[in-house]
């Protein structure tokens, strides 16, 4: 591990503050920026995210994806959790800290709000951001790869009915254009790229691929940073206006995070299963795909909504609460591997 990946930590708070304090100050650019979108998916975050993505793409042996039937196991904690766990999880925990324990300090008249926010960020499994957690953990790619096309295919006739039955609501409108575009945006387009380019560098030998996976490594950490900081410029004047019902709104996304990851690696290690699963698996279990939850969010409350907040608040948090997951996997790895008694 490089220096500028043992402190990844400093440099993720330090690009919190510096996208607060830019987006504070000079608000009027990161706005112009933020509006660079098509169905609420952000294009110049879509581009970071390519190049996030498109280096561990680069990994991917698609003449191997059938030795992802080895991680049956693995595929089916992480479902488990993503569809029968979290949104539940979160409903409960939105009632017992927003509804509950936090009413008095919230809007009476945002509450409800509130907590559909939240429940529409939990109902979604995410999609891109999954690649950079699982390389970080030295995830298999092969299962990383299969698990987030799985959950893909099950969200389009999944999520409607979920949050439908969550929120009491008789028909959700799910953005379909968002979900469509961002499937193809984080998903099919930088496969497509990665393996095209593959090949070609497999033309020169397997040398020429290491070698430029070596290179391109510490590309996909800086525009993790780079995202960062424009996702918290975007907020920045959200984030000093509201600071304490972000923090509040916070605290059971945070817990949400925590809980679920812990469990769906708890279960893998329970069955068995490669920590190289396990890690990928527990990360995918509990990262939300906030793109569809804030648009979802939009289309049903409104852009001045509790629920619109709520999603945005996951967006937030979602970057540097994963990366303390990450941390936790890694560190954790030896214990993972002992036999259970």
């Amino acid at each position: 591990m490089n220096l500028f990946e043992r402190y990844l930590t400093l440099w993720v708070g330090l690009c919190i503050v510096a996208g607060v304090a830019l987006g504070h100050l000079w608000p009027a650019p990161f706005q112009a920026i933020g509006r660079l979108e098509i169905a609420q998916v952000n294009l110049p975050v879509a581009l970071l995210i390519w190049l996030m993505i498109i280096p561990m793409l680069l990994k991917i042996d698609f003449g191997a994806l059938h030795q992802v039937r080895e991680h049956w196991k693995g595929i089916g904690v992480t479902l488990f959790i993503n569809w029968a766990v979290k949104p539940f999880s979160m409903a409960l925990l939105g009632w017992l800290f927003i509804s509950t324990l936090f009413r008095p300090f919230l809007p009476a008249d945002q509450i409800d709000s509130y907590i559909a926010g939240l429940i529409l960020l939990a109902a979604a499994p995410c999609t891109a951001m999954v690649f950079v957690w699982s390389n970080l953990t030295n995830g298999e790619p092969h299962f990383t790869l299969s698990q987030v096309a799985l959950n893909d295919s099950i969200m389009v006739v999944a999520f409607a009915p979920l949050v439908g039955l969550l929120l009491g609501l008789s028909a959700i409108t799910v953005p379909w254009d968002t979900l469509f575009l961002s499937v193809v945006l984080y998903i099919v387009v930088p496969v497509i790229i990665a393996q095209a380019w593959r090949t070609l560098l497999l033309r020169s030998g397997p040398q020429a691929l290491a070698a430029t996976l070596a290179r391109l490594g510490p590309l996909s950490l800086v525009a993790l940073l780079a995202t960062l900081v424009l996702l918290f410029a975007f907020q920045g004047e959200q984030i000093i206006a509201q600071p304490l019902v972000i923090l509040l709104l916070a605290v059971p996304i945070t817990i949400q995070v925590y809980l679920n990851s812990g469990l769906a690696y708890l279960l893998n290690k329970k069955l068995g299963v490669a920590h190289c699963v396990a890690g990928p698996s527990a990360l995918i279990g509990a990262s939300n795909f906030f793109e569809l939850a804030v648009a979802a969010a939009i289309s049903l409350f409104g852009f001045q909504s509790g629920a619109a907040l709520a999603t945005v608040v996951g967006v937030l948090i979602e970057v540097p609460v994963m990366l303390s997951v990450v941390k936790i996997v890694n560190s954790s790895k030896d214990w993972y591997e002992r036999r259970l008694p």
